[in-house]
């Protein structure tokens, strides 16, 4: 790939919609757009006004047919998005319309963009760092207002903030280090073990600090697992239905109606949760309905909130017992169920099984209690802590695994640096924690692995 290319691509998605946009980037963006575009002013689209906008008509070179009427967006490098010169070309949101601009954009001498080469060419521009290219994505994928949070924030620079902050960190215990080792004749005041122990600890309490955020951050971005577990006719469906606000599930009176997992997503307290509405807990011969038991027991040990439903009308069954009882470590809220008709059960009976995250009684039938699944939902994900006050979060899988890694590395440093090893062994260590730290923010990073990274985004962007 060369930045020097003009490179251009369709930024609104397929289908049709009021505006559509194509976006070109490159050195000859104005230029090449220029020989398109007809307009009441000659001045070149080059001597414009920076960040304006021009109303015209762009016209095919070869016919004279004016294909649209469009308004141009203007953005002179580098201030723009890709620090180059950038043009967006707005035209009518007919698919038609649209990939007849961006043929006769690419046939002007633009290439048309690979994915994510935009963002890609912002980056390599150093108008934004790596942390804040994969914020742009998870912007764009965010399924919900905790998700979109904490990527507006990566987006700001917080986390890359951070991390920038622990390498300078490093890097000045670094350098003293190695002063020491690569001028031993000097008159240089050597550094003690316990200087770089005290220099260590901190740094390595800011790590910790930041992968604690680790669970929290992946929820947020992923969604929280929430299976809906209890024996037949406890009333699970008619939660999920409650929930959902829709008739999503089959409801009947007939044990064993659900067989199979049914999946929605939703959204509680701006995070989204990924629901599994599971077939009823009990021993039977159906083949089938077998099946559906032990997924739904496989639910219960992979996710991340299990909410068993009790049949609260009647007495607890030595099934519903067995259910509570698997229950033992897993954050599980406990709904009884049917609070609408007379209750045979209260939280009393429930807590000898416990603890659990919440007991509550509800009636799916008149969606009555549901609201405490968003507190334990809120609790769970900011442990009792104001959402806008979290500050820097880890919530993707590649940065949560190169700080383990930086990690580990500076652990292993210490413990070399109290067994009395060579300071050799304990520089080597901090180094290629400093660099892979790095790595997060792409300040160290591989171009095979930038090339890796953005091919993930999309055509536009």
């Amino acid at each position: 790939m060369f930045t020097e290319d003009t490179i251009a691509a369709i930024a609104t998605a397929p289908g049709v919609g009021g505006v559509g946009i194509i976006r070109v980037s490159g050195a000859k963006a104005f230029p090449l757009v220029d020989t398109l575009f007809a307009g009441k002013s000659a001045v070149p689209l080059t001597e414009r006004p920076n960040r304006s906008i021009q109303y015209g008509r762009i016209v095919d070179p070869k016919t004279g047919r004016t294909v649209d009427e469009v308004l141009l967006l203007l953005m002179k490098g580098p201030h723009s998005y890709t620090a180059e010169d950038v043009i967006e070309i707005q035209c009518h949101g007919g698919p038609v319309v649209v990939r007849e601009l961006l043929r006769l954009v690419l046939s002007s001498g633009a290439r048309l963009a690979e994915p994510g080469e935009f963002t890609k060419r912002a980056f390599l521009n150093g108008r934004i760092d790596l942390t804040q290219a994969e914020a742009v994505i998870d912007i764009i994928e965010a399924n919900g207002e905790a998700a979109l949070g904490v990527a507006v924030e990566q987006l700001d620079g917080t986390l890359a903030t951070w991390i920038r902050r622990l390498r300078e960190e490093l890097l000045t215990m670094v350098a003293r280090l190695e002063v020491t080792i690569d001028y031993p004749e000097e008159d240089i005041e050597e550094v003690t073990t316990a200087e770089v122990a005290a220099s260590l600890t901190p740094i390595m309490a800011d790590m910790q600090h930041l992968l604690a955020t680790a669970k929290s951050g992946r929820m947020v971005r992923e969604g929280i697992t929430t299976a809906i577990v209890g024996r037949p006719n406890a009333g699970k469906s008619s939660l999920m239905n409650a929930l959902l606000r829709e008739n999503r599930a089959i409801v009947t009176d007939i044990p064993g109606t659900t067989r199979d997992t049914i999946e929605e997503g939703m959204t509680i307290e701006g995070i989204s949760l990924r629901l599994i509405d599971t077939a009823g807990i009990r021993d039977t011969e159906d083949i089938v309905e077998k099946l559906g038991v032990e997924r739904a027991k496989e639910y219960v040990s992979a996710a991340d909130i299990v909410v068993c439903v009790i049949d609260g009308s009647t007495a607890l069954s030595e099934e519903e017992k067995d259910i509570l009882e698997t229950l033992k470590g897993r954050t599980a809220v406990v709904f009884i169920n049917k609070a609408d008709i007379a209750m045979a059960i209260t939280a009393e009976d429930i807590a000898p099984y416990g603890p659990f995250a919440a007991v509550a009684a509800i009636s799916a039938a008149n969606g009555e209690g549901l609201d405490v699944l968003g507190h334990v939902v809120k609790d769970l994900v900011y442990g009792g802590e104001v959402q806008g006050d979290r500050g820097a979060m880890l919530s993707n899988i590649r940065h949560i695994n190169l700080m383990e890694t930086a990690l580990a590395l500076l652990t292993q440093a210490k413990e070399n640096l109290e067994a009395g090893l060579s300071v050799d062994f304990i520089v080597t260590d901090m180094r290629s924690a400093w660099e892979t730290l790095g790595d997060i923010t792409g300040d160290s990073l591989r171009e095979s692995m930038v090339d890796e990274l953005f091919s993930r985004f999309c055509l536009g962007k």
